[in-house]
């Protein structure tokens, strides 16, 4: 891609039309050819990107995230104003990255009309319409947590406690904001799930894994869990960190992501080992939950179950304090 047409899809937003092409230079077998090459990308009639050198290296959902960023802008630009980004889409392009959401399709609420759907873009009617909207990037899209609603009566119940995570997280909504926008959708279809989904909701949660974690301690009808919370010995210097605990049995659950350590020292292995002989010190027991706890449930809930007889056999009170960091 040449200086001109480089400078025009970064302002933009890391795509161009078919017209910007031809102002830069390209003519339509230049583009035809970029294309069949895998070095452009065709998001919608008359528009384009050029791919990154390592897109098809990078993990499918990074993938489909790059690119449907770039696609709903060029969807709502192509329709001039007569529609917002909204749904997953504008979730999306509010910074809310959950990977189980369903990025197939661009969404777009339209201003007026009725609604219609496609292979690449669904186009919703205005219901409710859209009052408010904000500009980002200079795209218009629905508020965040209305976004989020949006997207959560579109999926299931874990993705969509997830979502609503990982909002609360960045502070891109706040536990009220999201009940005022699930009233704009009462009575509709997914309604139920998504207010539970909300009800449940705690920013505390650092990651899709440790939502989900939560989904699975509170379907197994677990005490619910302190997330984040900080335990101190008794001279109340801090021992840990850690992602939940079960205050009343005593046992700390840690989510571990895939491949953590993976391509680092032993060092971080070493340390995280004396980091939990520690917290064993203290009366702690400790779990570790990966991914495929998650559709494992039952050997789950055997070990803590486990783990919970360990600590009561112990027969101590936990040494130390437990502090919670802020929701």
């Amino acid at each position: 891609m040449n200086r001109n047409l480089a400078t025009t899809a970064a302002e933009r937003g890391g795509w161009f039309e078919r017209a910007d092409a031809h102002a830069a230079g390209y003519d339509d077998n230049d583009l035809r050819a970029r294309v069949r090459a895998g070095r452009w990308v065709r998001l919608c009639r008359g528009a384009y990107a050029e791919l990154r050198e390592d897109h098809q290296s990078r993990p499918e959902w990074d993938q489909a995230r790059w690119l449907h960023l770039r696609a709903a802008k060029a969807f709502y630009h192509r329709l001039g104003g007569r529609a917002v980004v909204s749904h997953q889409s504008a979730a999306l392009l509010h910074g809310i990255e959950v990977t189980d959401l369903d990025l197939g399709r661009v969404h777009l609420t339209r201003l007026s009309g009725l609604g219609r759907s496609g292979t690449a873009v669904c186009q919703h009617a205005p219901r409710p319409p859209v009052l408010e909207s904000v500009v980002l990037g200079g795209v218009r899209l629905t508020p965040a947590p209305r976004a989020v609603v949006e997207a959560i009566l579109l999926t299931t119940y874990p993705v969509a406690v997830s979502v609503v995570d990982e909002a609360l997280r960045r502070g891109l909504a706040t536990p009220a904001g999201l009940v005022d926008a699930l009233e704009l959708f009462r009575n509709r279809t997914g309604i139920g799930p998504a207010t539970r989904a909300v009800l449940f909701g705690d920013g505390r949660s650092e990651s899709v894994g440790e939502s989900r974690l939560r989904v699975l301690m509170a379907d197994l009808g677990l005490p619910a869990p302190l997330p984040q919370a900080e335990i101190r010995d008794e001279l109340g210097g801090l021992v840990g960190r850690v992602d939940f605990l079960l205050a009343d049995s005593g046992v700390i659950v840690e989510f571990d992501g895939a491949l953590k350590y993976a391509g680092t020292s032993a060092l971080p292995l070493v340390r995280e080992k004396q980091r939990e002989d520690a917290l064993r010190d203290l009366g702690y027991e400790v779990v570790r939950a990966t991914w495929a706890d998650l559709a494992r449930p039952d050997g789950f809930a055997r070990r803590i179950r486990s783990a919970t007889r360990r600590a009561a056999d112990r027969r101590t009170p936990m040494a130390g304090s437990v502090t919670a960091s802020g929701k």
